[in-house]
């Protein structure tokens, strides 16, 4: 570094850095992995072990160089998916489901070439998609089976589903009120092709009559009557068929509960957890009864990530749902019930060294959905020991990093990053380069390099 640089603040040079989240180390893994693309034996782990983990975790150095060697040939930003990491995901999910099928969430994935992949594997069947759009386009490509989880306001993907058999074959959307079917209907522009419904159970734990409610605001459907009169008027209804139930369990799934620094926090967490798997268990079961009282249920989806294991263990659900753990994104690194690797990272180039123990690198300011807060930006991974300006966080076009890892940093190398989310990445990014061993093994579009963005 040039000896006239000028040097910064000592204020921004001696910020405090944020709590870390700490290396994980290798314990509690299975022995004697398969080949990648095959999930061989999946034994559950030994009484008295509390976490599930994909496979020893590698070091962050190890990482780092077989990351830059491999993509040495190509200029970032860059995204990549290092598939040992991906497969070794995958295969741990499908070890937490005990043997049910788990249902790919393709709005964690945002690329068809890995959805095939992941479904290419034993263990997995069916993708739950997020918008209607998607869905037709996934059907298109061949994907027989898709969930639409969400609810649709998509006059003309009603009207091209009613109208052709093939979609209205694999596509299941969802319903949780009849003015949803009332405005498929005013859409079929004379199509006269079942459409297969499915039903959403509000998952949420309630407490003191209702006053606290911990949970997403979804459907409003939360009794056994309420959802069996619903299932009811499916059936009545000509044009659609009842085939499946979904129950998605966010606050148990979707919330990490081993915060680090945040003790009382995470036990919290923890107990609020417990009593919603209680609830939701016993809750589920008697609303999954009425409705198979009114109609045969090809599936009864329940799940997500983080709770893959105890969904699983209730007898009422027949499939799970999961993707984000494929990926591995920064937000799921909190939990206590399993560990996986982190499989999708984003390149960003060293284009400044403003100063002593700071970098700049380009771009970088891709935050996640969800309620703001600093746990939604992206985390730099590697090299280990940088850190946020906390005055500029990561900014639109440039970001500067601190800590004494920049020293060693020269112009054009390359800082390695984890999104906060997992298919959020893909919106950033025209392409996905796939990492096996230090070679990229090939390079795969995203939904966003297809020309998709339906979101």
């Amino acid at each position: 570094m040039s000896a006239s640089a000028p040097p910064l603040p000592a204020a921004v040079l001696t910020s405090t850095p944020p709590p870390q989240i700490p290396t994980r180390s290798a314990q509690l893994y299975w022995l004697n992995v398969p080949p990648r693309g095959h999930l061989g034996d999946v034994r559950p782990l030994p009484p008295g072990n509390r976490v599930w983990q994909a496979s020893p975790m590698p070091t962050p150095a190890a990482d780092r160089a077989r990351y830059d060697r491999a993509t040495a040939h190509l200029d970032a930003p860059l995204a990549v998916v290092d598939m040992e990491a991906f497969e070794d995901n995958a295969r741990d999910l499908v070890r937490r489901a005990g043997g049910k099928p788990i249902r790919v969430a393709s709005k964690s994935v945002r690329c068809r070439a890995l959805l095939e992949a992941v479904l290419a594997m034993d263990g997995f069947a069916g993708i739950m998609g997020f918008t209607l759009a998607e869905s037709l386009w996934l059907a298109r490509a061949g994907f027989d089976d898709v969930l639409l989880a969400y609810p649709s306001a998509d006059r003309s993907g009603f009207a091209e589903l009613a109208c052709d058999p093939k979609p209205a074959a694999s596509v299941t959307v969802m319903v949780d009120d009849p003015a949803q079917l009332d405005l498929v209907d005013a859409s079929r522009a004379g199509g006269r092709e079942e459409i297969r419904v499915c039903l959403e159970l509000d998952t949420s734990l309630r407490m003191l009559g209702g006053r606290i409610r911990i949970g997403a605001l979804r459907s409003p459907l939360r009794t056994a009557e309420q959802v069996a009169e619903l299932a009811s008027a499916v059936v009545r209804r000509p044009g659609f068929r009842l085939v499946g139930l979904m129950a998605y369990e966010g606050h148990i799934a979707g919330v990490g509960d081993a915060v680090p620094g945040r003790p009382v926090y995470s036990r919290a967490i923890r107990l609020m957890q417990a009593t919603a798997r209680r609830e939701l268990a016993v809750r589920r079961a008697e609303v999954v009864a009425a409705v198979r009282s009114v109609a045969d249920l090809e599936f009864v989806n329940g799940g997500g990530t983080g709770s893959v294991q105890h969904t699983a263990a209730e007898d009422a659900v027949t499939e799970i749902a999961a993707g984000s753990g494929l990926y591995q994104p920064r937000l799921f690194d909190n939990y206590t019930s399993y560990r996986a690797r982190p499989a999708a990272l984003f390149a960003q180039p060293v284009v400044r060294r403003p100063g002593v123990g700071v970098v700049t690198v380009l771009g970088g300011g891709y935050p996640a959905s969800g309620a703001a807060g600093a746990h939604r930006l992206p985390v730099p991974h590697l090299p280990e020991g940088l850190r946020y300006d906390p005055q500029e966080g990561p900014g639109e076009v440039q970001t500067p990093l601190l800590g004494s890892a920049a020293d060693d940093l020269l112009i054009g190398d390359k800082v390695w990053f984890r999104h906060a989310k997992a298919g959020e990445l893909c919106e950033r990014f025209d392409s996905l380069h796939l990492i096996e061993g230090d070679r990229v093994r090939e390079s795969v579009p995203t939904y966003r390099g297809e020309g998709r963005t339906f979101l």
